[in-house]
């Protein structure tokens, strides 16, 4: 009995200890919120607006993450206003807060709207022009170019010149019946029936170091496979360095049907003398499609920078004179600048007296901008003129909004580090990075120092686009943001998207004092990911919440998501004795 008895007191002891080291709670995430985003250019947007506002409202989501074109305040015509202050109403009426998306970096759409010459560039060196009496232009120097790039020589659907994904006679078929130029053009089909990803060709051709090139093809489409909403198309034009480096990334979004189209990208080589060039389909599974022409040309001043940060110089090759802008040469500039290369850049002309000789051989150097998949353009971080739009417009967000929440849109910021205004200041691209968040707290600050700021993730996360990178390049960026995070203000709220890394992302911010907030949802057909992001939340601390987040306008799910994310969670926790 005794034994009995002492063996019972153990027990009891050892439940008391344990409950004592547990404790259950039961916990609602204070943020949940929905993302929408709407340039409120008619009545009907605001009408979207309060039906996903209503919605929210119904099943207990209490924040609108709202992208509006803010950081273009500055340049909205006065019925804009009109219906911003409409959605305020709206907003107020079924209590959901309004967070605006403000100083972007990475999408930098509504800044470049201000000055397309904010946009980062990434240097030409030393091209050569050679002077008229007028007028000086470029001359290809080397000369480059495709072999057999009309697919004219060909023999039993054997193409020379050219390595080829996918066998001739079953992926790809010399045509004399559809062509665009010539004799013939390449027809590629079947590319689906095979697991090894066939349906393109490449050619690797030699080019100059640190100039800027276009890469131009005809190309016909029938039943091809629609483009995925998010990334690259299915066909692209690739370029690539010898060591794999992608060196262009523009979207140039084919139709699943289309009559024969010219399409152009353009590229910087950077510091290699051979690039791969391919085209074709990636991932693609049915229809098929025609190519023709594919040429390869330098170019000269297409979408040239105009800013303190990316100067232009023109010398002379023998004399090494640096020519004057203003005494020597009118003022350079593309009237074209779109961060595309649909179109050819300005000559440079001549002013009389000028001291540049006709027939002289000019080294010309420059800063161009790029565009990444479909309108990406990021502006440069470095440039003072970005800061003074941002200060403008966060003040004029604060007297029509006077939010007490603001969202820092910093992601994906894959162009920068590269023009002058960055490489003078001798810092990383971490350190960059962190100054300019920097500054954005403070542009917030100036006008509320209560304010709340909330940020994207991935910039500032070793797990995502912050980690180290083998070359130490990110996109168009040359070197790496890792550290990023140690540069910024610590009261910010980091808010990670990244579904995959979603248990590291967390701890990693969560260990360094941050607080966090989860971006669910991104279009699918169910709720799963944001069960699992909610579980990967319970066991973080300072997790504030979640966010219903689309970017195909899909608010289907809106309701189950509200009534999933507003339900007490049991949140166990160990108290440290």
């Amino acid at each position: 009995m005794r034994h009995s008895f002492c063996l019972l007191s153990f027990f009891l002891l050892g439940a008391v200890l344990f409950s004592s080291c547990l404790t259950s709670k039961e916990k609602v995430y204070p943020y949940r919120w929905v993302y929408a985003s709407k340039g409120l250019r008619d009545e009907s947007q605001v009408e979207d607006i309060r039906q996903i506002v209503k919605t929210a409202s119904e099943h207990k989501i209490n924040g609108l993450y709202l992208s509006s074109s803010f950081d273009r305040l500055d340049l909205q015509p006065p019925e804009y206003f009109d219906r911003l202050n409409e959605v305020k109403n709206i907003c107020q009426q079924y209590g959901v807060e309004i967070i605006p998306r403000c100083l972007d970096v990475g999408y930098n759409g509504s800044v470049l709207s201000h000055n397309k010459n904010l946009a980062a560039g990434i240097p030409v060196q030393d091209a050569l022009f050679i002077a008229t009496k007028s007028e000086a232009t470029l001359v290809p120097d080397p000369k480059v170019g495709i072999a057999n790039s009309g697919f004219e020589n060909h023999k039993d659907n054997q193409v020379p010149d050219f390595t080829f994904y996918g066998e001739p006679g079953k992926v790809f078929f010399v045509d004399n019946q559809t062509f665009k130029e010539g004799k013939v053009a390449l027809r590629f089909e079947n590319f689906g029936q095979y697991p090894d990803n066939p349906g393109r060709l490449s050619q690797k051709v030699a080019v100059h170091p640190n100039r800027c090139y276009r890469v131009s093809l005809w190309v016909k489409t029938e039943d091809l496979d629609p483009s995925d909403p998010f990334g690259s198309g299915r066909f692209r034009i690739d370029v690539n360095g010898t060591d794999g480096r992608r060196l262009q990334f523009q979207n140039i979004r084919v139709r699943s049907n289309t009559d024969w189209r010219k399409v152009s990208v353009g590229f910087n080589s950077k510091g290699y003398a051979e690039v791969e060039i391919s085209a074709g389909v990636w991932e693609a599974k049915q229809g098929r499609f025609w190519l023709d022409g594919l040429t390869l040309e330098e170019v000269g001043l297409v979408n040239v920078l105009r800013r303190p940060g990316t100067p232009v110089t023109v010398r002379g090759e023998k004399n090494g004179t640096v020519y004057e802008e203003g005494r020597d040469y009118a003022p350079i500039e593309d009237p074209g600048l779109n961060h595309r290369f649909d179109h050819d850049g300005p000559a440079i002309s001549l002013l009389p007296g000028s001291r540049i000789a006709k027939g002289e051989r000019l080294r010309v150097s420059w800063y161009h901008s790029v565009t990444v998949y479909g309108s990406q353009v990021t502006a440069c971080m470095s440039e003072p003129e970005l800061y003074e739009i941002w200060r403008k417009n966060v003040r004029l967000l604060h007297e029509h909004l006077a939010p007490k929440k603001y969202f820092l849109s910093v992601d994906e910021v894959r162009a920068g580090g590269t023009c002058k205004a960055c490489q003078d200041r001798k810092m990383t691209m971490g350190q960059i990075l962190g100054d300019c968040i920097t500054r954005q707290a403070e542009i917030v600050r100036e006008v509320d120092p209560e304010a709340e700021l909330i940020i994207w993730s991935d910039m500032l996360d070793p797990y995502h686009n912050a980690r180290e990178r083998e070359g130490n390049y990110y996109y168009h960026v040359d070197g790496s943001f890792t550290g990023s995070w140690n540069y910024v203000p610590k009261g910010l709220i980091i808010a990670c998207w990244n579904h995959r890394v979603r248990n590291e992302s967390l701890g990693h911010f969560s260990g360094l004092g941050f607080r966090t907030l989860a971006c669910g949802y991104y279009d699918r057909d169910d709720l799963e990911n944001d069960k699992t992001w909610l579980e990967a939340l319970d066991v973080t601390p300072g997790a504030l919440g979640i966010m219903y987040t689309t970017w195909l306008n899909k608010y289907e799910l809106l309701g189950a998501f509200g009534d999933l994310v507003s339900q007490p969670r049991k949140i166990v926790s160990q108290v440290k004795k």
